[in-house]
């Protein structure tokens, strides 16, 4: 499988007694799919996989697989701390037809490298699907270091990863030593260094309010190699992720934000609370200054 493109880690709107609005959620997939969004990615940390229950990502699988009808590729997560769910979730998501997975590090059990490479060659076998890695240290404490990348790398199914330690050592790393694992963005406020590297994807939470801009950034430097107009979309997009990286709010402000597109997508499930007032003006702004900056820039109408 060829990741290319923009890919939206899918959230999950909720009604105010926190059950699924699945008006909601058939709106967010139309929204993507008709921004021309390459694939989506369900039960990733933006979808609060880590809130529900297991009866509930279950569901997430088919009921996403049918609204996305076959029409971008879907991506499921298979996070878990125990290697037995993992190899349950992604086992799961074949059945109901998911075109890869995303694998992450078990959080909170800090493996070592060969751990984590043991970790998703069970998954690997147990699916026998395309593989996106997802190397987030910054929340499962350990990185997918090299002895776990040349373990994996045995699975031709281990076809891409999803970097989202913010090292630029690592990200070199990557490009040079590992061509045969394609690099995708997961660091937002790097992307123009993940396109310069020869990334060709970008798994990014906030395309789920502002697809437009994200595959603006992505059509400007991975298909049009215009990294002059790339720099100045990049430079209209830092302050929304200033916000939405540094504010410590970040499913709050991607959920607000898709409410401000007339799809309301609810509060986050605790313990995370919805954000104030003040939160939600400045995200707002934030997304208004934006959109009109890149609409110079490109010439559209955002």
């Amino acid at each position: 499988m060829q990741f290319e493109g923009i890919y939206t880690p899918l959230v999950t709107p909720y009604h105010d007694d926190f059950t699924l609005n699945e008006a909601a959620l058939a709106q967010t997939v139309n929204l993507l799919i008709d921004a021309g969004v390459a694939g989506i990615v369900v039960a990733g940390s933006t979808g609060e996989y880590y809130a529900q229950t297991t009866e509930e990502r279950l569901d997430m699988m088919t009921r996403a697989a049918s609204l996305i009808a076959g029409r971008v590729p879907m991506i499921v997560g298979t996070g878990a701390i125990r290697t037995e769910d993992s190899v349950m979730f992604a086992k799961a998501a074949k059945a109901a037809g998911a075109d890869a997975l995303l694998v992450a590090t078990p959080p909170y059990a800090y493996p070592t490298g060969r751990e984590i490479a043991l970790h998703a060659l069970a998954i690997d076998r147990a699916a026998n699907l395309p593989v996106m890695l997802y190397n987030y240290p910054g929340r499962m404490s350990v990185d997918m270091d090299e002895e776990t990348l040349d373990r994996v790398g045995r699975s031709p199914n281990f076809c891409a990863i999803k970097e989202s330690s913010g090292d630029i050592n690592r990200l070199h790393m990557l490009a040079r030593d590992y061509p045969h694992i394609a690099l995708s963005c997961g660091m937002d406020d790097q992307a123009l260094e993940f396109f310069a590297w020869g990334a060709r994807s970008w798994v990014c939470a906030g395309s789920n309010f502002a697809p437009e801009a994200h595959i603006a950034l992505y059509q400007a430097c991975a298909v049009e190699g215009d990294f002059t107009k790339g720099r100045a979309i990049m430079s209209a997009m830092l302050p929304l992720m200033r916000v939405l990286e540094q504010g410590g709010k970040f499913v709050q402000c991607i959920k607000y934000g898709l409410t401000l597109r007339g799809i309301d997508a609810g509060p986050p499930r605790k313990p995370l609370q919805p954000l104030n007032k003040d939160d939600k003006r400045a995200l707002a702004e934030v997304i208004a200054t934006m959109n009109t900056a890149i609409a110079h820039i490109t010439g559209d109408a955002q």
